[in-house]
């Protein structure tokens, strides 16, 4: 895993997939019980987190669940999957997304794994995936271990029979708790008004179209869900002229039987229907039949038709009068409107289709696709096609019966393209066009054309829609007669909308060097204009880059690669970067280097190509960090006061003595602490009789002076083991060596051994830089005498050198004392130089603790070029741009270059006695240096190098 930043700026790992065998083993067996299953299967879902989406590892996931106790276990505890994914690598700033995130984790386990995990470690068959995958895991089915069809069933028939809190039964009144929670009122139920009865009092209960009380209430109870009209009226004579009467008569059909054959004494009806549930209602689907009533215009069309046929005309003719439209019709959407006037032929429509078809294409390009309208294609071919009649004595013509008709040569084929169509333009007769003056109707039929082939550029955006336009013939045809139109500034527009067409369209073409189209675009690079060269040179690099055909890049004129090593030089990057597309493709044959050899010269090309290795590079500067920062612990000793600082402040007169006796020996450190006895007791020992006279400083004034020096210091009270109290000053500490109070320099103590051996001991003697330690080590340990004027004779002395952890003179030996002072000098700090320093030097000067040992650290450098990251890893950098390109065009010539008759020729030559090595050799070998130079510093191109190194150094 690679590191990241999670939400608390922590350093953590993000999810990764690990490509072990036992993953690759894992994921065979899932696949496998899913098709078994019959269940979708996805190896590595894609989760959405804040460092991007990150594909889930299956096996991590599902042995993390399952040192959990299981997925029924995980669900029981709150924001459990949360705390998983975060575990796993998955990571989310804000609550929402990770809400979203551990939603998603238990979902993929849910789909793809539960049924697995109950196989597997039950050893029993999973619910079926009726109430399993086909259910969303939110749901309330229970836990999965325990899930049946029963338990499904009874849940969900619960469901549907018991009323919810949000969906109260029907007909109950709302409730001020409804409103309260911000719900809307509900409308009361429906009620029937009341109607008197207006029959005889006697009513005669044998009538089937009347309903007594008693059936009434039997009916109600056997249909639960009919209307509740009936309860809140008596039974009324049956009046067909009365509205009401029509009412009850439609309700009692919907709801089913009659109540009249219903017994309306409970006692004597039959007790086995009480368990019986009705049979709801059947809907059925009524069809309307048309009658002159409700269709009225299909019997008028009907009638004009047989008046028709009486007149005479045949069923093929067309009928003189404009149909008559429905009612409320607006007719055909913008897209069949706009398709259908694009094919009519009337200018008027066809410039209305093409003026919206632009901004449908603009607009709607995401979702406008060919196959979804029939013949949009071939019409806006067909409209393209009509430029030829603008410029020459011809009118295009499409033929789609697959037989070339040679008489006619306007004629081209439909099903298989014209091969002759270039050599077919080249016999054309141009016509007398003046460039910035033309005719208004010679300038609307060019804008329709424009905006019909705008149309085609703007939709072959669209993936699918190249694809489609691939397969069209015709359009290799137009694109032909477009981008061979004569060099005039009115069709400059055009023909990049075709070269836009053929760079969208060419990745799924195949295309050898006698095709046409690819002859054309060859022809563009003479063109001086920049947008037509790189147009042309992407299109002819994508010729079947999405097929598994292979672009050879055949028959490319020796002028165009001179031009393309030219165009090289420019400070372009865009132009630069499509001639490196092109030389990789063209690279690749190993026919097209021998060309290039011969065409080109490769001696300039190969290091120019090693210059583009640092295209865009950047100097980086790095610190590694070898060893980090230390802290030495805190100490009561005290170091011993150096003895020219002893010298200078025994004659000085307190408190200024015990300022600047605290600031030699002390500093502040608000994690530590020293007990007042400790410093007390070293000031003393310092200072504690001087001439004979003891000092007259008392131990309180001491300790208010510690708080006077440094400002943070404080004496407390603290309780110490067994509750014993400690007086201590917090916020100080001894310093590992002293420093001068005035300069703020660093003493040096003496490592010199003074007794060797078990009982080793050193000098420990502190001095004030290199020379006083020089000095020191002359008079007290080597016995060298100085002279007043710091000289010292250079003669032979047999001695050791017994510095600490020095081997460079472990035994003693006969030296001259100039070699031994020279090695001596190397343990001793070096001089300082004091400059004038400002404020800002002063006080990071000061901030410096003693007690704080410094980080070792490395400074890398190197240069960067452009990278990129993949989505699967995304915190690993991968070469990209011109930097990479020129690389694999590199290894392209090495590799192919030693194929070729020209590396023959060369190698006969040597043995003939001419020059050593062949074309690699020839060509590498002055750019040797600078590739390792390129394989060192720059990380993302180390790999290309490395390989490019191999083929060029493989005869080595």
């Amino acid at each position: 895993m690679a590191p990241a930043r999670g939400p608390g700026g922590k350093e953590v790992f993000v999810h990764e997939i690990d490509r072990t065998d036992e993953y690759n083993k894992f994921i065979t067996d899932l696949t496998a019980f899913h098709e078994k299953r019959g269940t979708p299967f996805e190896p590595e879902p894609r989760l959405p987190t804040m460092h991007g989406h990150v594909n889930v590892d299956l096996l991590k996931l599902y042995k993390a669940v399952v040192d959990k106790g299981g997925y029924d276990e995980l669900n029981k505890v709150q924001k459990a999957w949360g705390a998983l994914a975060g575990e796993l690598g998955m990571y989310y700033a804000d609550n929402k997304g990770m809400g979203q995130l551990s939603f998603q984790l238990k979902q993929d386990f849910y789909r793809y794994l539960a049924a697995y995990w109950v196989q597997d470690k039950y050893g029993r068959d999973p619910p079926p995936k009726e109430i399993l995958e086909q259910q969303s895991c939110a749901s309330k089915h229970g836990p999965v271990l325990s899930r049946s069809m029963e338990t499904f069933k009874f849940s969900m028939r619960r469901a549907e029979e018991t009323p919810t809190r949000d969906e109260p039964p029907a007909g109950s009144t709302p409730t001020s708790g409804n409103r309260a929670s911000g719900r809307l009122r509900e409308a009361p139920p429906q009620r029937v008004p009341f109607q008197p009865d207006t029959g005889p009092s006697r009513q005669r209960n044998v009538s089937s179209h009347h309903n007594t009380p008693n059936s009434n209430a039997t009916q109600n109870n056997y249909h639960g869900n009919s209307s509740s009209q009936n309860h809140h009226h008596l039974p009324q004579q049956h009046n067909p002229n009365n509205p009401l009467h029509v009412i009850q008569a439609q309700q009692a059909a919907l709801r089913g039987a009659s109540s009249s054959f219903t017994p309306g004494n409970s006692e004597l009806a039959s007790r086995l229907g009480d368990p019986i549930e009705p049979r709801p209602p059947i809907s059925v689907a009524l069809r309307p039949v048309n009658t002159p009533g409700n269709n009225p215009v299909d019997f008028a069309k009907r009638q004009r038709q047989w008046k028709a046929q009486a007149a005479g005309f045949n069923s093929g003719q067309q009928i003189q009068g404009r149909p008559v439209q429905p009612p409320g019709f607006d007719g055909p959407n913008i897209y069949t409107r706009c398709l259908q006037a694009l094919r009519s032929g009337i200018p008027a429509e066809q410039a209305f289709a093409l003026n919206h078809l632009v901004k449908i294409s603009y607009e709607r390009g995401d979702k406008y696709k060919f196959d979804s309208f029939l013949g949009l294609a071939e019409g806006l071919i067909e409209k393209a096609l009509e430029v030829g009649n603008l410029f020459y004595d011809v009118d295009w013509q499409i033929s789609y019966s697959g037989e070339q008709d040679n008489s006619n040569p306007a004629i081209l084929d439909g099903l298989d393209g014209t091969l002759d169509i270039l050599e077919k333009i080249q016999n054309l007769k141009p016509r007398a066009v003046l460039d910035h003056l033309q005719p208004a109707e010679f300038s609307d039929r060019l804008l329709r054309i424009t905006e019909a082939v705008l149309t085609m550029r703007n939709m072959v955006m669209l993936v699918e829609n190249a694809i489609y336009m691939a397969e069209v013939y015709p359009l290799k045809d137009v694109l032909c007669i477009i981008l061979h139109l004569p060099d005039l500034e009115m069709l400059v527009e055009i023909k990049h909308f075709a070269l836009d067409i053929a760079e969208q369209v060419t990745p799924w073409l195949i295309m050898d060097s006698s095709d046409p189209l690819y002859r054309t675009l060859l022809a563009q690079l003479n063109s001086t204009d920049r947008g037509t060269i790189l147009t042309a040179l992407r299109a002819i690099s994508r010729i079947s880059m999405n097929l598994d055909a292979t672009n050879r890049l055949e028959n490319v004129p020796v002028v165009v690669l001179q031009n393309i090593n030219h165009w090289l030089l420019l400070n372009d990057e865009e132009l630069m970067d499509a001639c490196l597309d092109f030389l990789y493709q063209y690279t690749a044959v190993v026919a097209n280097v021998e060309t290039l050899l011969e065409g080109v010269n490769m001696e300039n090309l190969v290091p120019h190509l090693v210059r583009l290795l640092a295209h865009g590079a950047k100097r980086v500067k790095e610190d590694k960090i070898l060893e980090p920062e230390k802290k030495a612990p805190c100490s009561e000793e005290v170091p011993p006061l150096p003895f020219d600082l002893h010298e200078k402040l025994r004659n000085t007169d307190e408190p200024t003595r015990c300022f600047q006796w605290l600031k030699t020996l002390f500093e502040e450190d608000a994690e530590s602490h020293i007990t007042q006895i400790a410093i007390w007791q070293a000031y003393q020992g310092s200072f504690g009789a001087l001439a004979g006279v003891r000092s007259n400083l008392s131990a309180a004034d001491f300790i208010r002076n510690v708080s006077h020096v440094f400002s943070n210091a404080r004496a407390q009270i603290i309780r110490g083991p067994g509750e014993v109290q400690r007086f201590i000053i917090e916020g100080i500490r001894a310093r590992t060596a002293p420093c001068h109070y005035e300069t703020r320099e660093d003493y040096t103590k003496c490592q010199w051994q003074v007794v060797k051996g078990a009982l080793s001991k050193r000098c420990n003697q502190f001095y004030l830089g290199g020379e006083q330690m020089w000095r020191h080590t002359l008079s007290a340990h080597l016995n060298v005498p100085i002279d007043e004027n710091g000289k010292i004779e250079n003669k032979e002395v047999t001695t050791s050198c017994d510095w600490a952890d020095c081997a460079k003179y472990p035994t003693p030996r006969p030296l001259k004392l100039a070699e031994l002072t020279r090695h001596v000098k190397t343990h001793f700090p070096a001089p300082q130089k004091r400059p004038q320093q400002d404020g800002a030097e002063l006080a990071a000067k000061r901030a410096r603790k003693s007690y704080i040992t410094p980080a070792k650290t490395m400074s890398l450098l190197w240069e960067k070029t452009v990278v990129t990251s993949d989505e699967r890893k995304p915190n690993l950098e991968q070469a990209a741009g011109i930097p990479l390109s020129a690389v694999l065009v590199l290894r392209n010539i090495a590799r192919n270059v030693v194929k070729t008759e020209s590396e023959e020729e060369l190698l006969k030559q040597h043995e003939m006695g001419g020059e050593n090595g062949g074309w690699n050799e020839k060509l590498f070998r002055p750019v040797m240096a600078r590739l390792f130079e390129v394989m060192t510093e720059n990380r993302a191109l180390a790999g290309y190098i490395t390989s490019l190194l191999q083929l060029v150094q493989t005869e080595d």
